[in-house]
């Protein structure tokens, strides 16, 4: 009998792929490994603090970036898809880091689930990237900011902490602006970019309720209570506190009630 690989060494091996298509490559077969049983569910392999990442796009501090305005000329939609390939991206890394750096101390299903998680958002990538050439441009034609990995670094410690933040906190705020962003590319007339944005927005859904559905676990294990924790790791690791409007019904549908996210300083 052939001996299965780690899941863990599957996961490195997507953080450690620069290159965006061989990226997505890594994670689609990371995951469908994982899904056929080709994988043990064992993590010898530690996580690196940074993934690897190409030499383009250039990564600038968030207050260094170019203002994208507000106006519909093609290159601003163009920095917008590309802001959001990016965000996409990085995606890729945080789940398949979530796995890695946290799996061992769950149930095989948090891998099943973060594993559905790092291929949509591969997909994600794949789809907007393509948009992105389809209007001549591509995904690190212009620069990009590295914000979200700084709070993987951040809670890198804590599985809460990372469940409370990313997907909680993170992916939720997706949820509160992305139909605004599908009807202003409606208005431009750029419709195949609002399809695409419509069906990450449903995906998110189900992220933002993988996120709930195990920090509630990590916090029943713990003896902990949900919202009060939530809200303290949320004042420790995310700066700026959260701000209105809010997608109630997006939150609801996600487990994300507003117990947790009302009267947050």
């Amino acid at each position: 009998m052939t001996e299965r690989s780690e899941v863990g060494t599957a996961v490195l091996r997507v953080l450690q792929t620069a290159d965006p298509a061989s990226k997505v490559m890594a994670a689609r077969q990371a995951a469908r490994e994982w899904r056929l049983g080709k994988l043990s569910h064992e993590f010898s392999d530690m996580m690196p603090d940074m993934p690897a990442r190409p030499e383009q796009p250039a990564l600038l501090r968030p207050r260094d970036m170019p203002r994208r305005g507000t106006g519909t000329s093609v290159p601003r939609r163009i920095a917008l898809i590309h802001a959001l390939a990016h965000i996409e991206f990085v995606a890729i890394d945080l789940a398949f880091d979530m796995i890695g750096r946290f799996g061992s101390e769950f149930p095989r299903a948090f891998t099943d689930d973060w594993m559905r998680v790092g291929a949509e958002e591969s997909m994600h990538f794949a789809l907007l990237d393509r948009r992105l050439r389809e209007q001549d441009s591509f995904y690190g034609a212009l620069p990009a900011h590295d914000g979200l990995w700084d709070t993987a670094k951040d809670t890198a410690h804590d599985a809460s902490a990372r469940l409370a933040i990313v997907p909680m906190v993170l992916e939720a705020r997706g949820l509160d602006v992305t139909l605004e962003t599908v009807e202003r590319f409606k208005q431009q007339g750029d419709h195949l970019t609002a399809k695409v944005l419509n069906r990450i927005y449903n995906d998110e859904i189900r992220h933002v309720s993988y996120g709930t559905k195990w920090f509630e676990y990590a916090c029943r294990r713990n003896n902990q209570p949900p919202y009060d924790h939530w809200k303290q790791l949320v004042k420790t690791h995310f700066k700026g506190g959260l701000k209105p409007p809010f997608n109630d019904s997006a939150r609801q549908a996600a487990g994300l009630t507003q117990d947790y996210y009302l009267c947050v300083e």
